[in-house]
């Protein structure tokens, strides 16, 4: 079991934070992600740094298990590349808005009268 730095207190090695004084324990979180079956053997490695200067870091690692090429992006960068990955709706026609328009509308009842 780790020790916290701030407190020393025991930290299971798989917690973001310290029980006991709420200290962040990692310094970055990682991901891997598949790849597109043409470039079977490589991989994404995706690490959000979580430190005074974060950042977010793209590796490709190669068939070996040795990381090809990397790039950092700034946490503003980072946002934006998760809008454009974003999937994209079809654009929609006027004669499908007005379809929803007109199903979406209730019918009134007549309200009696003396």
């Amino acid at each position: 079991m780790a020790r916290c730095a701030r407190c020393g207190g025991q930290v299971d090695e798989r917690y973001r934070f310290c029980p006991w004084c709420a200290a962040r324990q990692r310094s970055k979180i990682v991901e891997f992600f598949s790849p597109h079956p043409r470039d079977a053997g490589k991989a994404l490695r995706v690490s959000r740094y979580l430190t005074d200067d974060p950042h977010v870091r793209f590796s490709v690692w190669n068939e070996t298990g040795t990381a090809e090429s990397a790039v950092s992006l700034t946490q503003q960068e980072a946002v934006r590349l998760a809008r454009f990955l974003k999937p994209v709706r079809p654009p929609v026609s006027l004669r499908a808005v007005a379809r929803q328009a007109v199903g979406r509308r209730r019918l009134r009842r007549p309200t009696r009268t003396g």
